[in-house]
């Protein structure tokens, strides 16, 4: 498959080697952070995000910051441009929204040690039904700019592709910018994560092209606060779990958390599976309005360290059984976190044990449910009365 990769950019006239964009340094972990769009979608503005970047720096859950646990990116979505490009082909603020532009909003944000993410779009216009201007056939332009903007991330849609869009035109259309955004670093030494959202459109499928050449990638359609999608969204997810590595990340789209329509335990299944598929963690939610218990369940440092784990595994299904899914995941200090997750709408036990999860057969194991805190000790089982749409979430240790 990496031929008919190397094949494609050949065709398109484009140098760059497959695996290039995964050498930028960026995303060694999963990315964490926020995103406006679930939030207040088209209506995003300059104190919005910077209301929502104070919030991330000074907000104090049990003690410490949602900065302080990993969430440093503030990512604006889409509706920040005017409907028309300059004289000079660069995109146009709109002042309106920003009025000290992207680089004021990146210049706020890095004051507080955080990092700004823009959006934009591979096709001619944007997703938005306002439609504002797309990247394609401007990406060196729309590269470079975002980059003398000092902007750290950036996440690329697929709407009104070419019409005579296909698979090795949808793979030239993401490898052009990801080059282009290279090509921004080498003259400005301004690094931006390549966030890659062409999530499967007209069938055609994310892979191996998006991990070759991107940071992160959409696998699913967009997400949204009703357990149906959630659950939709976890089983496509689940099987990626080789293409995941320090690098290069899997995304199912945003967390709901906060959003209104899940409950507290469908929450923490989002938080808990999104963990363990070391996926990025972006918040959707306007956290000014959230409640305390959804900011405890986005603040969890042990599924935190799980989905930041450095060995950069996603987590592998080791059984299902109707439902009640077993996955496990290795993590850099000898350790293995364990997920049973129930999609079904029924309370049921759920089992596995040391040899099924992957883990060394010894006398004892210390096992940390990771949402209670409580710690127990097992001789290799590990077992959980699961409510329906619940994940129970360990780590289990070996100890003797």
């Amino acid at each position: 498959m990496r031929i008919i990769a190397v094949f494609v950019l050949l065709l398109s006239g484009i140098v760059v080697t497959p695996a290039q964009a995964l050498d930028n340094g960026l995303a060694r972990t999963p990315p964490m952070g926020f995103n406006n769009w679930n939030a207040v979608r088209c209506d995003v503005n300059q104190a919005f995000m910077r209301k929502i970047a104070d919030f991330l720096h000074t907000r104090k859950i049990d003690g410490r910051t949602l900065q302080q646990r990993g969430y440093n990116y503030v990512n604006i979505d889409d509706c920040w441009a005017l409907p028309q490009r300059a004289q000079d082909g660069n995109l146009v603020v709109d002042r309106a929204k920003f009025p000290d532009g992207i680089d004021g909003m990146a210049n706020y944000v890095h004051a507080q040690g955080l990092k700004l993410g823009i959006y934009a779009d591979s096709g001619s216009r944007t997703c938005d039904k306002k439609g504002f201007p797309g990247s394609f056939g401007f990406e060196k332009i729309d590269a470079l700019q975002w980059a003398r903007w000092k902007v750290d991330l950036m996440k690329y849609d697929n709407c009104n592709q070419p019409a005579d869009d296909n698979y090795e035109r949808t793979v030239a259309r993401y490898t052009a910018m990801g080059e282009a955004l290279l090509a921004a670093e080498r003259e400005t030494g301004q690094k931006i994560l390549y966030s890659l959202c062409q999530k499967g459109d007209r069938g055609i499928s994310p892979f191996p092209w998006s991990p070759q050449i991107g940071n992160i990638w959409r696998t699913t359609t967009d997400i949204r606060p009703q357990w149906p999608r959630i659950k939709m969204i976890i089983g496509k997810n689940i099987p990626l779990h080789k293409w995941a590595k320090p690098g290069a990340f899997n995304d199912p789209d945003m967390l709901e958390i906060g959003n209104g329509e899940l409950t507290q335990t469908e929450e923490q299944t989002q938080m808990s599976m999104w963990s363990i598929m070391a996926a990025p963690l972006l918040i959707g939610t306007d956290l000014t309005k959230a409640s305390e218990e959804d900011l405890k369940i986005l603040a969890n440092d042990d599924a935190i360290a799980v989905n930041q784990d450095p060995l950069g595994k996603q987590g592998e299904q080791v059984s299902n059984k109707g439902g009640l899914r077993v996955l496990s995941k290795p993590l850099a200090n000898g350790d293995t976190a364990i997920a049973l997750y129930n999609e079904t709408d029924s309370a049921a036990t759920i089992s596995t044990n040391a040899r099924e999860a992957g883990m060394l057969s010894i006398a004892r194991y210390e096992v940390k449910d990771l949402w209670s805190k409580k710690v127990t000790y097992s001789s290799g089982t590990i077992s959980a009365k699961v409510p329906a749409h619940g994940t129970a979430f360990f780590r289990v240790k070996q100890v003797g």
